[in-house]
Parts: C-alpha cells; structure tokens; sequence
C-alpha cells in the first residue's frame, strides 16, 4: 500500500513538520480549588486559562524551560522536563524541515534520507511526549491528558518512516 508518492515526500516531510507544531501535543482540563484548568500544551509553548480560581485567574503563557521552573519541587516536575526534552528534539525537526525546505538539492544529496530523518525525529518527538503525558497522568495532577499531537506526530513519523523511496 502506498501512503504517499516518493515524488512528494519531501513535501509530505516538511509539511508534517510544519504542521505539528501547530498541533497541541497535549490538551488537560483540570478542576482544582473550586474553579478550572485549561492547558494546551504546543511541542514550544503551554497556554494555561484558568477560571474561578482565585489565586490563578486568567492566562499564563509559558516556554517548556519556565515551565519546569514554575513546577520546580512539584511531583509533576519531571513531566515538564520530558516535554522539554521532546521540545528540543522537535526543534532539530523543525530546523532540519526549514533547511530542507530552503535547500532541498542540497539536503536530498546528504548520506542519509532527509524524509527518514524527519520521521525517526517526529516519531521520537511523539514518544517523548506520550512519555510527558503519562506522567502527567501518573504524577497525581488533576484531570485527564488528552494526547491530541501525540497521535499525529506518531503517525507522520511512521508515515515518513514507511515511503518507499526506491523509484
């Protein structure tokens, strides 16, 4: 079964990229101290709402390394420091996706196949952050993390993994 035509996968690649990037990888409601919590989580960014929550209205945005700041000494700590380690493995994915976009001869003549390395670093990104997720299920943080990008880097990682580049 072909996904893709070979023709276009470098196109596929960069898009995935792109793409993922504006997908959250995780998204939580959580309720605590009589109001609620929304988190959107981004491969470089957390948007957190908060509403009737008395110490916390409004909306915070944080980087994955503030984050890790603001948790520090929290059982959840440890969740926002894989989501760092999968941030950064998505930015060698994003940087590479840009240098390939803006010198695809160039980067096709590599040693390696540029659409496979793009697939082995989202799907990396994607094993990372389900491994973030989990432990922010498992750290004892109210609600329910809803791996939304998870599932799409996972599957842009295989996708890309499986191109036949052979013609």
């Amino acid at each position: 079964m072909v996904w893709v035509r070979s023709e276009y996968a470098g196109e596929l690649a960069v898009l995935s990229t792109w793409l993922s990037a504006f997908i959250p990888w995780n998204v939580m409601l959580s309720s605590v101290a009589g109001g609620s919590v929304l988190f959107v989580r981004f491969p470089f960014l957390q948007i957190r709402y908060a509403y009737g929550v008395p110490f916390a209205e409004g909306t915070l945005i944080l980087d994955p390394l503030s984050a890790i700041s603001f948790q520090a000494g929290n059982s959840i700590a440890v969740a926002y420091q894989a989501w760092a380690v999968g941030a950064a493995v998505f930015a060698v994915a994003f940087v590479f996706s840009i240098l390939y976009y803006l010198a695809e001869a160039r980067v096709e003549a590599l040693p390696v196949d540029p659409v496979r390395v793009v697939g082995a670093l989202l799907g990396l990104t994607g094993v990372v952050l389900a491994a973030a997720t989990y432990l922010l299920l498992t750290r004892g943080f109210p609600g329910i993390p809803i791996p939304l990008g998870v599932v799409f880097l996972l599957v842009f990682g295989g996708v890309l993994l499986t191109i036949d580049r052979t013609d």
